[in-house]
């Protein structure tokens, strides 16, 4: 049987008793009826089906069948809830709230619900006794919502069922939001992740004079699910250490007692923001540009807090056994069942509901209103702010082309001049920024710093080049904190790009995970706004990662990101400079994508015009007929290619056919748009059956070259009729420190190979082509041997140029 928890000793002391005249005034009794309600609703969605204001004993019958959540960090969640409140309505402040312990889906439903901007997104979850109803039993139940703060919560920007992203999407949205202050919970279980740890260090990228701030809120209760918590188990004196070499200036809430922890949550959240208050003041005055030490709480409280202290004769509040259902055979035993319902009855719900099972008009008056509700803060919803960016003409920056091939670029140097020219028409509304780990410069996106610089808070030395206190770019060796920060700013409705080398980009996978899903559950809620894109360019490729070497060769994202729901994910592969323009420019004009753009940086030949370069990303796959000898008729062979490497290579062994096999009908196919390949029954982009058979055929050899993993082709086109005459050259995990085009011939993607392909493929050239066969093998092993003496690829291989 459990004990009675410790808020059941509020029922003995008068209002007097409890919080003292001065503290009555500043209405933390309220305070505490809100948080109790909180709590309240918070219990019943774990545990009830029906009875849900226990107008009758309760019986097993009202008990969900299969108890499922995580009550264990959800009461200091509401605590810090119901504090935010107060100081909300108190300096009528613009706040969101982001939850880092992932399963506190029950808190931030339950306060949601009591200040009315749940009900307002779901209205068959009224607030009365029937919304209440129905509040407990959709949660973590068939139909019905999740156990963390997913996108169907309001208020939320951040989903929380993995952990270690809440301080990165929390500064993420404080950027060019200069009136908001977005308080961000930190779990101590969160806070052992390796984003997390490096998040403590974005107060340096934070601007005070134009951004907004964050108040982190470290929640120390000391538990994970089955195991104690680093931060909750350092020294006072160690953890005040890391936090103010991290650049805070720590608050302590910490105990046990209501009364107590509501009079000094009070006094920490009234200090850091009159701090915040002064740090703003001074620096859009001008008064002190010098990097402030931002203010934080420490919040330590016990793990499951107000709940059952022991049951079954353990310890349960205060140690792990509170994480996730702390009562767990309450249909199956009476003392379980007992023991809920003591826990239930001692927040005092007659108190707290009224007749109807609305809350009582105290409790509602301790929520703000309007838009300074936490659950319907715009900035929450970024897609009702969201202002479409100002896109100069891309065709200003495009590459001159007289003839394919006949001049060349540096495709992203090109995309850097465009962006350049996007962060200066749209520098007076500040909602664009570049984010990328150090590498803007490397990936050739640099002439941006003609506009803008970097964004940095930290010392600035005379050798420093484009740092400053207010930038347009954000650069962390961090994928992780780019994400995040990039995510944080999307979802508060503004533009972005994350350029990243390709090999790791991987390492937000996850993230990348997460921020998918999001979006497709939130287009399915019609109260969501629609909000920018996330847009990844992927430069510095496994192509042109021939000096750094295996480490930096991996294409696989493509592959990872195509697990996700159709009417997410696009990919595309810009085969030249003004391909790359018109790609960027779509997707910076989209909304509730992913967008994956793969493009080189280093010089590549320009196949077409600006003009036919957008035709062509139009179409996402066409036929190059200045590179075909088919004459509109049926071809021979179809030559396909995807990617910037890829499509050199087809090219220039297309060239070699027309001079060893004039009469040879080859058709060029050239697909920018991956998702052209999957039927139109499987995504939005997909070319149906007819439109596929056109560019393909029905019976003629596929040679198809492409930039990632050859298998993903063979996944995307399975269905099509002429699958069994498709062979796909690619990456296939050959790599290792050497010449660009040896990267190629290592993964038998080079030209020579595919020539050999198409000898070995098309019906009837087998015999009659023995000697140009062996010749391309010796043009592979006359490389082999070259590269070897001189250190760089054959001349023939360095100095070709598509002839027509």
């Amino acid at each position: 049987m459990s004990e009675a928890p410790p808020s059941s000793a509020l029922r003995e002391l008068s209002e007097d008793d409890l919080l003292g005249d001065r503290l009555r005034d500043d209405g933390l009794s309220g305070v505490d009826a809100y948080w109790r309600a909180a709590n309240y609703l918070s219990a019943g969605q774990i545990y009830l089906l029906a009875n849900p204001l226990l107008r009758e004993p309760l019986r097993p019958e009202h008990i969900k069948p299969r108890l499922l959540g995580h009550w264990g960090t959800t009461p200091g969640l509401n605590f810090v809830y119901a504090h935010l409140n107060r100081v909300i309505r108190a300096g009528d402040r613009d706040v969101i709230h982001v939850t880092g312990p992932g399963h506190g889906g029950p808190g931030t439903l339950a306060n949601t619900w009591l200040e009315g901007s749940y009900s307002e997104a779901y209205p068959e979850v009224s607030q009365d006794e029937h919304g209440m109803r129905e509040l407990f039993r959709q949660f973590s139940f068939p139909g019905g919502v999740p156990s963390h703060v997913a996108p169907e919560v309001p208020g939320s920007i951040h989903e929380g069922g993995e952990l270690g992203y809440s301080l990165a999407h929390a500064y993420g949205a404080a950027l060019d939001n200069p009136d908001l202050l977005v308080a961000c919970v930190v779990g101590d279980g969160e806070a052992e992740t390796g984003p997390l740890a490096a998040s403590w260090h974005l107060n340096k990228f934070l601007d005070p004079a134009h951004d907004g701030a964050v108040l982190p809120i470290l929640h120390l209760n000391g538990y994970k699910i089955a195991n104690p918590t680093l931060l909750a188990r350092i020294p006072q004196s160690e953890l005040d250490s890391l936090l103010r070499g991290y650049g805070y200036a720590p608050r302590y809430v910490s105990g046990s007692d209501p009364a107590t922890m509501h009079r000094a949550m009070a006094a920490a959240m009234d200090s850091a923001l009159a701090e915040i208050d002064d740090i703003q003041r001074r620096a859009r005055s001008g008064l002190d540009r010098r990097r402030p030490v931002w203010p934080m709480i420490v919040l330590r409280s016990p793990k499951g807090w107000t709940g059952p202290s022991v049951v079954d004769g353990v310890p349960v509040e205060g140690t792990w056994r509170a994480h996730q259902v702390p009562l767990s055979g309450v249909r199956e035993r009476p003392d379980h069942l007992a023991a809920l319902e003591k826990w239930l009855r001692s927040y005092r719900p007659e108190e707290l509901f009224d007749a109807s099972g609305a809350p009582v008009e105290r409790v509602r008056a301790m929520a703000p209103t309007g838009t300074r509700r936490m659950g319907a803060n715009p900035h929450a919803n970024g897609g009702l702010l969201l202002r479409p960016l100002r896109l100069p003409d891309f065709r200003e920056c495009a590459a001159e082309v007289a003839e394919p091939g006949g001049t060349t670029a540096e495709p992203t140097r090109l995309l850097g001049r465009w962006l350049r020219e996007v962060a200066r028409e749209n520098a007076g509304y500040r909602n664009f920024r570049v984010f990328g780990p150090d590498e803007t410069a490397s990936n050739r996106l640099d002439a941006v710093y003609d506009v803008t610089d970097k964004q940095w808070q930290a010392e600035i030395i005379d050798t420093d080049e484009h740092l400053a206190g207010d930038g347009r770019v954000i650069e962390v060796l961090s994928e992780h904190l780019c994400q995040g920060l990039l995510e944080g700013y999307l979802l508060t409705g503004r533009h972005g790009l994350f350029n990243c080398y390709e090999a790791f980009i991987h390492i937000v996978d996850s993230m990348f995970n997460q921020h998918a899903k999001w979006l497709k559950t939130s287009g399915r809620l019609p109260w969501r706004r629609p909000v920018a894109s996330l847009n990844y360019l992927l430069t510095s490729h496994v192509w042109r990662q021939d000096h750094n070497g295996f480490s930096h060769q991996d294409p696989g994202f493509i592959d990872h990101a195509l697990n996700k729901k159709a009417e997410v994910i696009r990919v595309y592969l810009p085969p030249d400079a003004n391909t790359l323009l018109s790609v960027a420019d779509h997707c910076l004009r989209s909304r509730d994508y992913v967008n994956i753009v793969v493009a080189g940086k280093n010089e590549t030949p320009n196949w077409l015009s600006i003009e036919d370069a957008v035709l062509h990303c139009a179409r996402g796959a066409g036929i190059w007929d200045w590179a075909s000898s088919d004459t509109g008729g049926e071809p021979d062979v179809v030559l396909a290619c995807a990617g910037d490497a890829p499509t050199l290579e087809v090219l220039a062994a297309v060239s070699l056919l027309r001079e060893h096999l004039p009469r040879l009908k080859v058709r060029v196919v050239n697909v920018v748009d991956l998702m052209r390949l999957q039927p139109a029954t499987e995504h939005p982009h997909g070319l149906t059956d007819p439109e596929f058979d056109a560019l393909f055929t029905t019976d003629k050899p596929i040679i198809f070259a492409y930039h990632g993993y050859p298998w993903l082709i063979h996944r995307l086109t399975y269905r099509r009729a002429n699958h069994g005459n498709l062979h796909v050259r690619g990456y296939k995990e050959e790599g290792t420190t050497t010449t660009p085009f040896d990267m190629l011939v290592l993964n038998d993607m080079d030209r020579f190979r595919l020539v050999i392909d198409v000898l070995d493929r098309v019906p009837g050239l087998g015999v009659g082509t023995a000697s140009l066969r062996q010749a391309m093998v010796d043009k592979r092993n006359r490389h082999h041997a070259w590269i070897r003496a001189h250190g760089e690829d054959l001349p023939e291989v360095r100095h070709w140029a598509w002839v027509n």
